[in-house]
Protein backbone atom coordinates (compact mmCIF):
# COMPACT_ATOMS: atom_id res chain seq x y z
CA UNK A 1 0.00 0.00 0.00
CA UNK A 2 2.57 2.38 0.72
CA UNK A 3 4.77 1.77 -2.52
CA UNK A 4 0.99 2.73 -4.58
CA UNK A 5 0.74 5.70 -2.80
CA UNK A 6 4.20 7.39 -3.02
CA UNK A 7 3.65 6.30 -7.30
CA UNK A 8 0.85 8.49 -7.16
CA UNK A 9 1.98 11.30 -5.36
CA UNK A 10 5.01 11.40 -7.62
CA UNK A 11 2.76 11.58 -10.87
CA UNK A 12 0.46 14.17 -9.47
CA UNK A 13 3.39 16.63 -8.94
CA UNK A 14 4.92 16.32 -12.27
CA UNK A 15 1.68 16.90 -13.71
CA UNK A 16 1.10 19.93 -11.32
CA UNK A 17 4.46 21.11 -11.91
CA UNK A 18 5.31 21.44 -15.76
CA UNK A 19 2.03 23.43 -17.31
CA UNK A 20 3.28 26.13 -14.59
CA UNK A 21 6.99 26.32 -15.06
CA UNK A 22 5.66 26.19 -19.04
CA UNK A 23 3.73 29.63 -18.90
CA UNK A 24 6.50 31.24 -17.02
CA UNK A 25 9.19 30.82 -19.82
CA UNK A 26 8.80 33.43 -22.25
CA UNK A 27 9.18 33.07 -26.01
CA UNK A 28 12.33 33.63 -27.64
CA UNK A 29 14.47 34.05 -31.26
CA UNK A 30 17.23 32.44 -31.54
CA UNK A 31 19.51 33.68 -34.51
CA UNK A 32 23.52 33.43 -35.59
CA UNK A 33 24.90 35.90 -37.29
CA UNK A 34 28.29 36.50 -39.95
CA UNK A 35 30.21 39.84 -40.06
CA UNK A 36 33.15 39.48 -43.19
CA UNK A 37 35.65 42.58 -43.67
CA UNK A 38 38.02 42.49 -46.47
CA UNK A 39 41.66 43.65 -46.03
CA UNK A 40 44.51 43.68 -47.68
CA UNK A 41 47.89 41.69 -46.09
CA UNK A 42 50.88 43.68 -45.05
CA UNK A 43 52.90 40.83 -43.62
CA UNK A 44 53.96 37.88 -45.05
CA UNK A 45 55.14 34.09 -42.70
CA UNK A 46 57.73 32.28 -44.99
CA UNK A 47 58.56 28.83 -43.69
CA UNK A 48 62.13 27.63 -45.09
CA UNK A 49 64.80 25.90 -44.08
CA UNK A 50 68.21 24.08 -45.11
CA UNK A 51 68.86 20.54 -45.81
CA UNK A 52 72.31 18.81 -46.00
CA UNK A 53 74.09 15.33 -45.72
CA UNK A 54 77.33 13.99 -45.21
CA UNK A 55 78.91 10.88 -44.19
CA UNK A 56 79.00 11.92 -40.46
CA UNK A 57 76.27 13.01 -38.32
CA UNK A 58 78.81 15.94 -37.02
CA UNK A 59 79.78 16.39 -40.51
CA UNK A 60 76.36 17.12 -41.51
CA UNK A 61 75.46 19.40 -38.95
CA UNK A 62 78.57 21.81 -39.15
CA UNK A 63 77.36 22.09 -42.98
CA UNK A 64 74.08 22.74 -41.79
CA UNK A 65 75.38 25.50 -39.38
CA UNK A 66 77.06 27.23 -42.31
CA UNK A 67 74.69 27.29 -44.56
CA UNK A 68 71.99 28.38 -41.52
CA UNK A 69 74.32 30.95 -40.45
CA UNK A 70 74.38 32.50 -44.01
CA UNK A 71 70.64 32.64 -44.80
CA UNK A 72 70.43 34.10 -41.02
CA UNK A 73 73.28 37.22 -41.83
CA UNK A 74 71.71 37.70 -45.72
CA UNK A 75 68.36 38.21 -43.63
CA UNK A 76 69.73 40.75 -41.25
CA UNK A 77 71.48 42.51 -44.26
CA UNK A 78 68.04 42.36 -46.07
CA UNK A 79 66.54 44.80 -42.66
CA UNK A 80 64.74 41.10 -40.97
CA UNK A 81 64.88 41.75 -37.79
CA UNK A 82 65.60 38.91 -35.20
CA UNK A 83 62.57 38.89 -33.63
CA UNK A 84 60.73 38.08 -36.56
CA UNK A 85 62.86 34.87 -37.10
CA UNK A 86 62.19 31.49 -35.21
CA UNK A 87 63.92 28.49 -35.49
CA UNK A 88 61.01 25.53 -35.92
CA UNK A 89 62.67 22.46 -35.79
CA UNK A 90 66.66 21.18 -35.57
CA UNK A 91 66.92 17.31 -36.81
CA UNK A 92 69.96 15.22 -37.39
CA UNK A 93 68.73 11.52 -38.66
CA UNK A 94 70.85 8.45 -40.44
CA UNK A 95 69.97 8.13 -44.04
CA UNK A 96 69.49 4.41 -44.52
CA UNK A 97 70.59 2.78 -47.80
CA UNK A 98 69.14 -1.07 -48.86
CA UNK A 99 70.58 -3.14 -50.67
CA UNK A 100 69.14 -6.92 -52.29
CA UNK A 101 70.55 -9.71 -50.34
CA UNK A 102 71.68 -7.61 -47.64
CA UNK A 103 70.92 -5.94 -44.22
CA UNK A 104 70.18 -1.77 -44.52
CA UNK A 105 72.98 0.06 -43.62
CA UNK A 106 73.59 3.78 -42.69
CA UNK A 107 75.06 5.53 -45.83
CA UNK A 108 74.91 9.36 -44.42
CA UNK A 109 73.39 11.27 -42.01
CA UNK A 110 70.66 14.26 -43.01
CA UNK A 111 70.42 16.99 -40.94
CA UNK A 112 67.94 19.73 -41.05
CA UNK A 113 66.65 23.24 -39.58
CA UNK A 114 63.51 25.22 -40.50
CA UNK A 115 62.82 28.66 -39.68
CA UNK A 116 59.89 30.96 -39.67
CA UNK A 117 60.50 34.61 -40.87
CA UNK A 118 57.91 37.26 -40.76
CA UNK A 119 58.36 39.42 -43.72
CA UNK A 120 57.21 43.13 -43.18
CA UNK A 121 57.75 44.97 -46.71
CA UNK A 122 55.50 42.81 -48.45
CA UNK A 123 57.23 44.46 -51.95
CA UNK A 124 60.70 42.66 -50.93
CA UNK A 125 59.39 39.53 -50.22
CA UNK A 126 60.81 38.26 -53.46
CA UNK A 127 63.79 39.86 -53.42
CA UNK A 128 64.66 37.77 -49.85
CA UNK A 129 63.61 34.14 -50.84
CA UNK A 130 65.76 34.81 -54.09
CA UNK A 131 68.84 35.66 -51.22
CA UNK A 132 68.45 33.11 -49.05
CA UNK A 133 68.16 30.08 -51.67
CA UNK A 134 71.38 31.77 -53.13
CA UNK A 135 72.96 31.69 -49.39
CA UNK A 136 71.59 27.75 -48.91
CA UNK A 137 68.15 27.72 -48.11
CA UNK A 138 67.17 24.38 -50.36
CA UNK A 139 63.44 24.01 -48.61
CA UNK A 140 60.09 25.99 -48.40
CA UNK A 141 57.50 24.82 -46.42
CA UNK A 142 54.81 27.05 -46.69
CA UNK A 143 53.43 31.05 -47.10
CA UNK A 144 51.22 32.72 -45.58
CA UNK A 145 49.54 36.95 -45.48
CA UNK A 146 48.58 38.65 -42.23
CA UNK A 147 47.81 41.82 -40.83
CA UNK A 148 50.63 43.16 -38.36
CA UNK A 149 47.56 45.05 -37.00
CA UNK A 150 45.04 42.79 -36.90
CA UNK A 151 42.20 44.31 -33.98
CA UNK A 152 40.55 46.87 -35.88
CA UNK A 153 39.36 45.09 -38.87
CA UNK A 154 38.73 41.94 -36.08
CA UNK A 155 36.61 44.42 -34.38
CA UNK A 156 34.46 45.54 -38.14
CA UNK A 157 34.07 42.02 -39.11
CA UNK A 158 32.45 41.55 -35.42
CA UNK A 159 30.09 44.11 -35.56
CA UNK A 160 29.27 43.45 -38.45
CA UNK A 161 28.43 40.05 -37.04
CA UNK A 162 25.87 41.75 -34.81
CA UNK A 163 24.50 43.81 -36.79
CA UNK A 164 23.84 40.84 -39.24
CA UNK A 165 22.02 38.83 -36.46
CA UNK A 166 19.91 41.82 -35.19
CA UNK A 167 18.49 42.18 -39.07
CA UNK A 168 18.56 38.23 -39.01
CA UNK A 169 16.47 38.43 -35.35
CA UNK A 170 13.92 41.37 -36.94
CA UNK A 171 13.07 39.35 -39.89
CA UNK A 172 12.33 36.30 -38.04
CA UNK A 173 9.76 38.43 -35.68
CA UNK A 174 8.22 40.49 -38.56
CA UNK A 175 7.05 37.08 -40.83
CA UNK A 176 6.18 35.47 -37.21
CA UNK A 177 3.86 38.64 -36.45
CA UNK A 178 5.73 39.52 -33.25
CA UNK A 179 7.32 42.13 -31.85
CA UNK A 180 11.11 41.48 -30.58
CA UNK A 181 12.01 42.15 -27.29
CA UNK A 182 15.39 42.56 -25.01
CA UNK A 183 18.79 40.78 -25.88
CA UNK A 184 18.92 38.02 -23.19
CA UNK A 185 22.56 36.92 -24.61
CA UNK A 186 24.76 37.23 -26.79
CA UNK A 187 28.40 34.91 -27.98
CA UNK A 188 31.08 35.25 -29.60
CA UNK A 189 31.17 31.86 -31.60
CA UNK A 190 34.40 32.64 -33.01
CA UNK A 191 36.59 34.83 -35.50
CA UNK A 192 39.36 33.95 -38.14
CA UNK A 193 42.06 36.77 -37.58
CA UNK A 194 43.34 35.69 -41.01
CA UNK A 195 43.44 32.70 -42.97
CA UNK A 196 45.67 29.77 -41.96
CA UNK A 197 48.79 29.29 -44.20
CA UNK A 198 48.29 28.84 -47.69
CA UNK A 199 48.39 25.41 -48.73
CA UNK A 200 51.51 25.10 -51.38
CA UNK A 201 53.61 22.07 -52.74
CA UNK A 202 56.97 21.30 -51.03
CA UNK A 203 59.76 23.03 -53.12
CA UNK A 204 63.08 23.14 -53.44
CA UNK A 205 64.24 26.79 -53.51
CA UNK A 206 67.26 26.08 -55.52
CA UNK A 207 64.25 26.08 -58.90
CA UNK A 208 63.48 30.24 -57.57
CA UNK A 209 63.83 32.34 -60.12
CA UNK A 210 65.76 35.92 -59.95
CA UNK A 211 62.24 37.69 -59.28
CA UNK A 212 60.15 35.96 -57.68
CA UNK A 213 56.59 37.22 -58.03
CA UNK A 214 54.04 37.43 -55.44
CA UNK A 215 50.61 38.32 -55.44
CA UNK A 216 49.29 39.16 -51.86
CA UNK A 217 45.24 39.46 -52.89
CA UNK A 218 43.51 40.26 -50.52
CA UNK A 219 42.35 38.50 -47.01
CA UNK A 220 39.10 37.63 -45.42
CA UNK A 221 38.36 38.35 -42.01
CA UNK A 222 35.15 36.72 -40.51
CA UNK A 223 33.43 37.19 -36.93
CA UNK A 224 30.59 34.57 -35.71
CA UNK A 225 27.63 35.34 -33.13
CA UNK A 226 24.69 33.73 -31.64
CA UNK A 227 22.27 35.74 -29.76
CA UNK A 228 18.92 35.51 -28.24
CA UNK A 229 16.03 38.20 -27.86
CA UNK A 230 12.95 38.28 -26.15
CA UNK A 231 9.74 37.94 -27.78
CA UNK A 232 8.35 41.11 -26.78
CA UNK A 233 4.19 40.63 -25.03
Amino acid sequence: MRHVIATIVIVLGLGLGLPGHAQDLPGRISVSGEGRVEAVPDMATVRLGVTTQAPGAREAIDDNSRAMAAVLDRLAGLGVAERDIQTQGFSVSPRWENRSNAPARIAGFVAQNRVAIRVRDLDALGGILDAVARDGANSFDGLSFGLQEPGPVQDAARRAAVADARARAALYAEAAGVELGRLLSLGDVGAGPQPGPMPMARAEMAMVSDAVPMAAGELSITAQVLMVFEIAE
